[in-house]
């Protein structure tokens, strides 16, 4: 029998790609079972596989699997690990300005977080950044805006947070401090535990999909909003810069397909999967809803003036980003004014 040169052709690709077919295990720092944080992951792997026709297939690891989460950076730099799902914010301990490409205080929603890293630059300056650590990143993933924290007893005053016992990540935990909060960074099972325990009195974690998956109800009732510490959330896929310029055209080409389609879906559903979790923890679980005071937000805005304000003193590449995104913040409000409705 005589195969027709399409099929002959589609026969000679997949043989081939059986034969070059390469496997890199990415090592998350969210669980795959989390909505958002890490099935979308697991998803954008599954589709880079489909779109090289199985040359590079993306195997995703749970974290811990390879290497613990605060050895990510360091086993990316190394080449211990090839890949990552991470948001830069956990590398803050080497690269200062790291959480202003993650999520900062009354920082940017999705529309200007977006433009910033896509046309104003934000990603090649990240880039830019982390090139010395042999690192390199594609903005994979976008999130919804975070609760800012589930709280023991009912806070009404600043007075209220002075001594709190907290759990909280980023620059949102400096400007917790500023007014008297003890900020502490926990995983998410620790957290937990140290609720249950009392050993804090507050925390906060994610957005309701992923707080009621985690049963945060079960160890506090006060669910305060708005999230101002994290308005929006990056994650990135992160490789090994030698890894990432060994990978053909068409490959590094499907990953930058794949995560930018990442990026629009999984801001829609971030944005469509909120309401049935918050309604299930508050009708069925009890918890109480907040929505913090103007009082209570001119005094986390405050302290947030005053947080940046020293690290912008302290550090020439914190300062250097920080006037980044303000100035492409300046000049998007003009058009945000205009264009949308308040």
């Amino acid at each position: 029998m005589t195969m027709k040169p399409i099929a002959a052709a589609a026969v000679f690709c997949l043989a081939a790609g059986a034969v070059d077919a390469r496997d890199v295990e990415m090592q998350s720092i969210y669980p795959g079972s989390l909505p958002l944080l890490g099935d979308s992951g697991q998803s954008m792997g599954e589709r880079v596989s489909v779109l090289t026709g199985g040359s590079l297939n993306i195997v995703f690891r749970n974290p811990g699997e390879i290497v613990a989460g605060n050895e990510i950076w360091d086993a990316i730099s190394t080449g211990a690990i090839e890949a990552a799902w991470y948001s830069p914010g956990f590398a803050e301990s080497v690269v200062p300005s790291a959480s202003l490409f993650t999520a900062f205080p009354f920082g940017p929603d999705v529309r200007e977080y977006t433009a910033w890293w896509y046309q104003g630059g934000g990603g090649d300056l990240w880039n830019e950044i982390t090139a010395p650590f042999n690192v390199h990143s594609e903005l994979c993933a976008i999130l919804a805006p975070e609760a800012s924290g589930w709280f023991r007893e009912e806070i009404n005053s600043v007075e209220d947070l002075d001594g709190l016992r907290m759990r909280v990540f980023g620059l949102g935990a400096s400007v917790f401090s500023e007014l008297g909060v003890q900020a502490q960074s926990l995983p998410p099972a620790d957290t937990m535990t140290a609720l249950n325990l009392g050993t804090i009195d507050a925390a906060e974690l994610s957005f309701p999909a992923i707080d009621n998956a985690l049963g945060m109800y079960e160890h506090a009732d006060h669910y305060y909003f708005p999230g101002w510490h994290q308005q929006t959330s990056l994650i990135v896929f992160m490789m090994n810069t030698n890894s990432w310029e060994a990978l053909s055209d068409q490959e590094r080409a499907s990953v930058q397909e794949v995560c930018a389609a990442n990026v629009a879906l999984t801001m829609a559903q971030g944005e469509a999967i909120q309401l049935d979790p918050l309604s299930t923890m508050v009708d069925e679980h009890g918890v109480t809803v907040h929505r913090w005071s103007d009082e209570m937000m001119a005094a986390f805005e405050g302290a947030w003036e005053t947080v940046v304000a020293q690290k912008v003193a302290e550090n020439a590449e914190f300062a250097r980003v920080w006037n980044h995104i303000q100035a492409f913040r300046d000049g998007y409000t003009t058009w945000s004014e205009l264009g949308y409705v308040d």
